[in-house]
């Protein structure tokens, strides 16, 4: 019996049109190390979507994006700055420190798992000039943020020309970015670097692919000798078209923005389902394809003995997260047992 499962959408499967573009650059031979016609015509596929010539590294996991990401942009005495529930600072296992040499995270908080100019401000000036304290050089934000809530492009805007006045470099952590710019209904470059972001953690896992990420660089600049980092960091494929192909078939296709806005409509739908029922609450917006619910104990209980797998985030939430594969018949039963 197939898993019933609203855990993550890191749970999902492979997505049609990925599993056929990494099928067909499964024949023959091609150059190793990212040298190959597929990796190249991934790449001039990002650089369409994005509508700039921007620098790309494909990585496999969102931890290696972030991590590598954050540490070229700081030195090991320096500090990025991101939010208290990034997963920069909760999910990478001490990535960034570990690849910066040191480098630090300084957390502020914020409303909806979203920065404010406040936080940035206050975290930048801390110590500034303070030799025995690192000194802040980036902020990270996250699009869509972990509280599955999103940055409108104005909001986003202001906080980044904040921290460009501030001498922060900005990186996104778009794991969740298709999400977003499916619900912002803007175009992938509108939402970032025309914003002034000058790296971004692009995600494909949580949307279709089987493993696949990259680093992109809008700031061609701040790129430097990052291919080292990314050899170093074992990141480089010696067949790295399986890795790249996957990107094809979703970008080429636009099976990207298709995933997420279905995986946002199913969330909507669970989102008014639970504002109907009894005893629930929802302490964020359902902006992306994320619905944070807090439930009586019972409820939550009942879901897992009828084969629910569920998120239980800190502070007694349950997080219910929507796939580019989940279906109506998915979203028909988990409402019926929710209901009772």
């Amino acid at each position: 019996m197939p898993e019933r499962n609203f855990a993550s959408d890191n749970n999902s499967a492979i997505c049609p049109e990925a599993f056929a573009a990494l099928e067909a650059a499964n024949h023959g031979h091609s150059q190793a190390y990212g040298t190959d016609g597929t990796t190249l015509e991934a790449t001039e596929l990002m650089q369409q979507v994005f509508e700039t010539d921007c620098q790309v590294y494909f990585a496999f996991t969102g931890s290696a994006a972030n991590s590598l990401a954050i540490a070229h942009l700081c030195r090991s005495y320096e500090a990025a700055i991101c939010h208290e529930s990034a997963h920069l600072h909760l999910g990478e296992c001490g990535g960034p420190e570990f690849f910066g040499g040191g480098t630090k995270l300084i957390t502020v908080p914020g409303d909806g798992g979203q920065l404010d100019g406040a936080g940035i401000q206050q975290a930048a000036e801390a110590r500034q000039g303070d030799f025995q304290f690192p000194q802040a050089r980036s902020v990270s934000f996250t699009q869509a943020t972990e509280c599955g809530t999103v940055y409108s492009l104005e909001k986003l805007g202001e906080l980044i020309k904040l921290a460009h006045g501030l001498k922060l470099h900005v990186h996104m952590d778009g794991a969740r970015l298709a999400n977003a710019v499916a619900h912002l209904g803007c175009k992938p470059a509108e939402a970032t670097w025309r914003l002034g972001v000058d790296v971004l953690s692009f995600g494909g896992t949580k949307n279709g692919l089987a493993i696949g990420e990259a680093v992109v660089f809008f700031n061609r600049d701040l790129a430097g000798d990052f291919r080292y980092r990314w050899k170093q960091s074992g990141q480089v494929a010696s067949k790295m078209r399986f890795v790249t192909a996957p990107w094809i078939g979703l970008l080429q296709t636009g099976a990207w923005l298709r995933n997420a806005r279905h995986a946002n409509a199913c969330a909507a739908r669970l989102d008014a389902a639970l504002r109907q029922l009894d005893g629930i609450s929802l302490p964020y917006a359902r902006e992306a394809n994320s619905v944070f619910a807090r439930m009586p104990a019972a409820m939550a209980e009942r879901l897992i003995q009828r084969g629910w797998r569920l998120t239980r985030m800190p502070g007694g939430l349950t997080r219910f997260t929507c796939s580019w594969d989940t279906s109506t018949q998915d979203l028909d039963a988990l409402i019926a047992d929710l209901a009772g």
